[in-house]
Protein backbone atom coordinates (compact mmCIF):
# COMPACT_ATOMS: atom_id res chain seq x y z
CA UNK A 1 0.00 0.00 0.00
CA UNK A 2 1.16 3.40 -1.15
CA UNK A 3 1.82 6.09 1.57
CA UNK A 4 0.76 8.49 -0.52
CA UNK A 5 -0.79 8.91 -3.43
CA UNK A 6 -1.81 12.33 -5.45
CA UNK A 7 -4.59 13.52 -7.52
CA UNK A 8 -5.18 12.42 -11.19
CA UNK A 9 -2.35 9.54 -11.18
CA UNK A 10 -1.20 7.82 -13.79
CA UNK A 11 -3.54 4.57 -14.73
CA UNK A 12 -2.27 1.19 -15.01
CA UNK A 13 -1.67 -0.38 -18.26
CA UNK A 14 -5.56 -2.12 -19.73
CA UNK A 15 -5.73 -5.68 -18.76
CA UNK A 16 -7.14 -7.23 -22.36
CA UNK A 17 -4.28 -8.87 -24.30
CA UNK A 18 -4.49 -6.01 -27.44
CA UNK A 19 -4.17 -3.32 -25.17
CA UNK A 20 -1.00 -4.97 -23.45
CA UNK A 21 0.34 -6.12 -26.87
CA UNK A 22 -0.03 -2.62 -27.89
CA UNK A 23 1.98 -1.28 -24.61
CA UNK A 24 4.40 -3.75 -25.08
CA UNK A 25 5.21 -2.18 -28.70
CA UNK A 26 5.42 0.92 -27.18
CA UNK A 27 7.21 0.47 -24.91
CA UNK A 28 9.57 -1.33 -27.07
CA UNK A 29 9.82 2.30 -29.61
CA UNK A 30 11.17 3.52 -26.43
CA UNK A 31 13.77 1.70 -25.73
CA UNK A 32 16.47 3.23 -27.79
CA UNK A 33 15.97 6.61 -26.27
CA UNK A 34 16.31 4.87 -22.63
CA UNK A 35 19.88 3.36 -24.03
CA UNK A 36 20.74 6.93 -25.31
CA UNK A 37 19.44 8.98 -22.01
CA UNK A 38 21.16 6.05 -19.98
CA UNK A 39 24.66 5.98 -22.03
CA UNK A 40 24.77 10.11 -21.34
CA UNK A 41 24.31 9.54 -17.45
CA UNK A 42 26.66 7.24 -17.38
CA UNK A 43 29.31 9.47 -19.83
CA UNK A 44 28.86 12.45 -17.61
CA UNK A 45 29.48 10.44 -14.30
CA UNK A 46 32.34 8.66 -15.73
CA UNK A 47 34.41 11.39 -16.83
CA UNK A 48 33.80 12.88 -13.23
CA UNK A 49 35.42 9.80 -11.24
CA UNK A 50 37.58 6.91 -11.47
CA UNK A 51 36.50 3.52 -11.80
CA UNK A 52 35.68 0.32 -9.13
CA UNK A 53 39.49 -0.48 -9.23
CA UNK A 54 40.88 -1.86 -5.83
CA UNK A 55 44.10 -3.78 -4.87
CA UNK A 56 44.13 -7.38 -5.40
CA UNK A 57 45.47 -10.66 -6.89
CA UNK A 58 45.86 -9.70 -10.52
CA UNK A 59 48.83 -8.68 -12.50
CA UNK A 60 47.99 -5.26 -13.76
CA UNK A 61 49.64 -2.65 -11.93
CA UNK A 62 47.50 -0.42 -9.99
CA UNK A 63 49.38 2.04 -7.62
CA UNK A 64 52.59 2.44 -5.13
CA UNK A 65 51.79 2.93 -1.58
CA UNK A 66 54.07 3.07 1.63
CA UNK A 67 55.61 0.21 3.10
CA UNK A 68 53.05 -0.63 5.63
CA UNK A 69 53.87 -3.49 8.98
CA UNK A 70 52.73 -7.13 7.55
CA UNK A 71 53.61 -6.26 4.01
CA UNK A 72 55.79 -9.32 2.44
CA UNK A 73 59.41 -8.40 1.32
CA UNK A 74 58.99 -9.24 -2.51
CA UNK A 75 56.26 -6.49 -2.89
CA UNK A 76 59.05 -3.63 -2.06
CA UNK A 77 59.62 -1.59 -5.39
CA UNK A 78 62.97 -0.90 -5.06
CA UNK A 79 63.46 1.25 -7.58
CA UNK A 80 60.50 3.56 -6.62
CA UNK A 81 61.94 3.43 -2.71
CA UNK A 82 64.91 4.61 -4.41
CA UNK A 83 63.73 7.86 -5.70
CA UNK A 84 62.35 9.15 -1.93
CA UNK A 85 63.07 8.70 1.88
CA UNK A 86 59.91 6.11 2.03
CA UNK A 87 59.74 2.68 1.58
CA UNK A 88 56.88 1.63 -1.27
CA UNK A 89 55.13 -1.20 -2.12
CA UNK A 90 53.89 -2.23 -5.54
CA UNK A 91 49.96 -3.40 -5.43
CA UNK A 92 48.13 -5.11 -8.13
CA UNK A 93 44.68 -4.31 -10.01
CA UNK A 94 41.67 -7.33 -8.31
CA UNK A 95 41.25 -8.75 -11.51
CA UNK A 96 38.15 -10.67 -10.55
CA UNK A 97 35.27 -9.89 -12.36
CA UNK A 98 32.09 -9.00 -9.88
CA UNK A 99 28.72 -9.76 -10.27
CA UNK A 100 26.16 -6.91 -9.09
CA UNK A 101 22.05 -7.59 -9.88
CA UNK A 102 20.03 -5.18 -9.93
CA UNK A 103 15.82 -4.18 -9.68
CA UNK A 104 13.78 -1.59 -10.24
CA UNK A 105 10.32 -1.44 -8.33
CA UNK A 106 7.62 -1.25 -11.38
CA UNK A 107 4.71 -1.04 -8.83
CA UNK A 108 1.36 0.92 -9.37
CA UNK A 109 2.63 3.85 -7.43
CA UNK A 110 5.71 3.90 -9.44
CA UNK A 111 4.08 4.81 -12.34
CA UNK A 112 3.39 8.25 -11.53
CA UNK A 113 4.57 11.55 -11.41
CA UNK A 114 3.09 15.26 -9.52
CA UNK A 115 3.64 16.88 -12.98
CA UNK A 116 4.17 16.47 -16.75
CA UNK A 117 7.16 18.30 -16.60
CA UNK A 118 9.06 15.31 -13.82
CA UNK A 119 9.38 11.58 -15.11
CA UNK A 120 7.33 8.94 -13.62
CA UNK A 121 9.10 7.02 -10.69
CA UNK A 122 9.95 4.13 -13.00
CA UNK A 123 11.18 5.80 -15.83
CA UNK A 124 13.50 7.48 -13.75
CA UNK A 125 14.45 4.08 -12.03
CA UNK A 126 14.81 2.40 -15.59
CA UNK A 127 17.25 5.23 -16.47
CA UNK A 128 19.17 4.66 -13.61
CA UNK A 129 19.43 1.05 -13.74
CA UNK A 130 20.54 1.22 -17.38
CA UNK A 131 23.33 4.05 -16.45
CA UNK A 132 24.53 1.65 -13.41
CA UNK A 133 24.88 -1.36 -15.58
CA UNK A 134 26.41 0.71 -18.51
CA UNK A 135 29.09 1.96 -16.25
CA UNK A 136 29.99 -1.60 -14.87
CA UNK A 137 29.60 -3.67 -18.02
CA UNK A 138 32.14 -0.67 -19.22
CA UNK A 139 34.47 -2.16 -16.37
CA UNK A 140 34.01 -5.48 -17.32
CA UNK A 141 31.64 -6.56 -14.84
CA UNK A 142 28.65 -8.55 -14.84
CA UNK A 143 25.25 -7.76 -14.26
CA UNK A 144 21.86 -9.01 -14.03
CA UNK A 145 18.22 -8.05 -13.10
CA UNK A 146 16.85 -9.86 -10.12
CA UNK A 147 14.17 -12.35 -11.08
CA UNK A 148 15.09 -11.95 -14.60
CA UNK A 149 18.29 -13.42 -15.77
CA UNK A 150 19.16 -16.96 -14.21
CA UNK A 151 23.02 -16.10 -15.16
CA UNK A 152 24.53 -12.90 -15.30
CA UNK A 153 24.73 -10.97 -18.01
CA UNK A 154 28.62 -9.70 -19.79
CA UNK A 155 29.88 -8.57 -23.13
CA UNK A 156 29.80 -6.45 -25.24
CA UNK A 157 25.49 -6.70 -25.72
CA UNK A 158 25.08 -7.12 -21.88
CA UNK A 159 23.66 -3.50 -21.42
CA UNK A 160 21.10 -4.04 -24.19
CA UNK A 161 20.15 -7.11 -23.26
CA UNK A 162 19.26 -6.07 -19.69
CA UNK A 163 17.43 -3.18 -21.39
CA UNK A 164 15.02 -5.24 -23.30
CA UNK A 165 14.45 -7.23 -19.64
CA UNK A 166 13.22 -4.30 -18.62
CA UNK A 167 10.06 -4.09 -20.58
CA UNK A 168 9.66 -8.06 -21.32
CA UNK A 169 7.15 -8.43 -18.09
CA UNK A 170 3.99 -6.75 -18.62
CA UNK A 171 2.51 -7.35 -14.80
CA UNK A 172 2.71 -5.07 -12.33
CA UNK A 173 5.23 -5.49 -9.54
CA UNK A 174 4.67 -6.43 -5.86
CA UNK A 175 7.37 -3.15 -4.62
CA UNK A 176 9.59 -5.78 -3.67
CA UNK A 177 12.50 -7.97 -4.77
CA UNK A 178 11.61 -11.54 -5.62
CA UNK A 179 13.81 -13.83 -3.43
CA UNK A 180 16.69 -15.07 -6.08
CA UNK A 181 19.77 -16.73 -5.87
CA UNK A 182 22.37 -14.40 -5.64
CA UNK A 183 25.99 -15.90 -5.15
CA UNK A 184 28.20 -15.00 -2.23
CA UNK A 185 30.25 -11.19 -2.47
CA UNK A 186 28.25 -10.37 -5.15
CA UNK A 187 26.35 -6.72 -5.37
CA UNK A 188 22.76 -5.81 -5.40
CA UNK A 189 20.92 -2.59 -6.08
CA UNK A 190 17.45 -2.02 -5.45
CA UNK A 191 15.62 0.89 -6.93
CA UNK A 192 12.11 2.27 -6.22
CA UNK A 193 10.24 3.93 -4.10
CA UNK A 194 9.51 1.87 -1.18
CA UNK A 195 6.54 3.24 -0.15
CA UNK A 196 4.88 -0.46 1.47
CA UNK A 197 5.23 -1.93 4.67
CA UNK A 198 8.62 -1.46 6.28
CA UNK A 199 7.89 -4.91 7.39
CA UNK A 200 7.88 -6.56 3.91
CA UNK A 201 10.87 -4.00 2.76
CA UNK A 202 12.93 -5.48 5.91
CA UNK A 203 12.02 -9.17 5.11
CA UNK A 204 13.09 -9.13 1.64
CA UNK A 205 16.68 -7.25 2.25
CA UNK A 206 16.87 -9.78 4.81
CA UNK A 207 16.37 -12.57 2.46
CA UNK A 208 19.03 -11.41 0.34
CA UNK A 209 21.96 -10.68 2.51
CA UNK A 210 21.16 -14.03 4.18
CA UNK A 211 22.45 -15.38 0.48
CA UNK A 212 26.19 -13.07 1.14
CA UNK A 213 25.18 -10.66 -0.64
CA UNK A 214 25.44 -7.04 0.04
CA UNK A 215 23.87 -3.93 -1.44
CA UNK A 216 22.33 -0.30 -1.57
CA UNK A 217 18.83 1.26 -1.64
CA UNK A 218 18.30 3.92 -3.71
CA UNK A 219 15.04 5.55 -2.25
CA UNK A 220 12.85 7.25 -5.48
CA UNK A 221 10.64 9.53 -4.58
CA UNK A 222 8.78 12.99 -6.35
CA UNK A 223 8.74 15.70 -4.73
CA UNK A 224 5.16 16.31 -3.99
CA UNK A 225 5.37 13.26 -1.72
CA UNK A 226 7.96 14.84 0.20
CA UNK A 227 6.08 18.28 0.78
CA UNK A 228 2.40 17.80 0.17
CA UNK A 229 2.52 20.79 -1.93
CA UNK A 230 -1.40 21.15 -2.30
CA UNK A 231 -4.02 23.36 -0.96
CA UNK A 232 -7.49 23.64 -0.43
CA UNK A 233 -9.93 20.91 -1.12
CA UNK A 234 -8.19 18.01 -2.61
CA UNK A 235 -9.14 14.48 -3.81
CA UNK A 236 -6.36 12.12 -3.55
CA UNK A 237 -6.88 8.55 -5.52
CA UNK A 238 -4.93 5.38 -4.57
CA UNK A 239 -2.89 3.74 -7.07
CA UNK A 240 -3.43 0.38 -5.51
CA UNK A 241 -6.69 0.04 -3.92
CA UNK A 242 -6.44 2.27 -1.15
CA UNK A 243 -9.74 3.91 -2.14
CA UNK A 244 -9.98 7.89 -1.99
CA UNK A 245 -9.49 10.58 0.57
CA UNK A 246 -11.39 13.90 -0.03
CA UNK A 247 -9.68 16.54 2.58
CA UNK A 248 -11.55 20.04 2.43
CA UNK A 249 -8.17 21.97 3.53
CA UNK A 250 -5.00 19.68 2.65
CA UNK A 251 -3.10 21.86 4.65
CA UNK A 252 -4.14 21.13 7.77
CA UNK A 253 -2.28 17.50 7.34
CA UNK A 254 0.50 19.06 5.71
CA UNK A 255 2.92 19.51 9.06
CA UNK A 256 1.79 16.19 10.06
CA UNK A 257 2.15 14.36 6.65
CA UNK A 258 5.85 15.63 6.38
CA UNK A 259 6.79 14.09 9.57
CA UNK A 260 5.00 10.85 8.72
CA UNK A 261 7.35 10.70 5.49
CA UNK A 262 10.59 11.91 7.31
CA UNK A 263 9.59 9.11 9.79
CA UNK A 264 9.03 6.51 6.88
CA UNK A 265 12.50 8.01 5.27
CA UNK A 266 14.70 7.21 8.34
CA UNK A 267 13.17 3.86 9.20
CA UNK A 268 14.41 2.86 5.48
CA UNK A 269 17.48 3.94 6.17
CA UNK A 270 17.42 2.60 9.44
CA UNK A 271 16.74 -0.97 7.82
CA UNK A 272 19.54 -0.69 4.90
CA UNK A 273 22.21 -0.17 7.90
CA UNK A 274 20.99 -3.19 9.96
CA UNK A 275 22.12 -5.46 7.28
CA UNK A 276 25.56 -3.13 6.28
CA UNK A 277 24.25 -2.07 2.67
CA UNK A 278 24.14 1.57 1.35
CA UNK A 279 21.20 4.60 1.28
CA UNK A 280 21.20 6.40 -1.67
CA UNK A 281 18.11 8.69 -1.53
CA UNK A 282 16.93 10.41 -5.33
CA UNK A 283 14.13 12.65 -5.81
CA UNK A 284 13.07 13.04 -9.44
CA UNK A 285 12.65 16.19 -9.76
CA UNK A 286 16.80 16.39 -9.64
CA UNK A 287 19.54 15.12 -12.10
CA UNK A 288 19.80 11.49 -12.53
CA UNK A 289 23.46 12.22 -12.55
CA UNK A 290 23.71 13.39 -9.08
CA UNK A 291 21.77 9.31 -8.01
CA UNK A 292 23.86 7.41 -10.24
CA UNK A 293 27.26 9.37 -9.04
CA UNK A 294 26.33 9.22 -5.13
CA UNK A 295 25.52 5.26 -6.18
CA UNK A 296 28.79 4.58 -8.36
CA UNK A 297 30.44 6.19 -5.26
CA UNK A 298 29.10 3.57 -3.13
CA UNK A 299 29.97 1.06 -4.88
CA UNK A 300 33.54 2.24 -4.93
CA UNK A 301 33.84 1.82 -1.24
CA UNK A 302 35.76 -0.84 0.42
CA UNK A 303 33.55 -3.66 1.20
CA UNK A 304 31.14 -2.41 -1.37
CA UNK A 305 30.33 -4.77 -4.00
Amino acid sequence: MALFSAPQPTAAPPADATARRLAAEAAAGTLPALLVAARRVADTVAHGVHGRRRAGPGETFWQFRRYMAGDSGERIDWRQTAKTDHVFVRESEWEAAQTVWMWRDRSPSMVWSSSPRLPRKVDRAELLVVALASLLARGGERIGLLGSTPRALVGRYAVNRLADLLFAREDPGLGVPPAARTGRHSGVVLVGDFLGPLEETDAALRAIAATGARGHLVHLFDPAEEGLPYAGRTRFEGLENEGALLLSRVENVRAEYRALFASHVGALRDIARAYGWGYVEHRTDRAPETALMALWLALAQPGGP
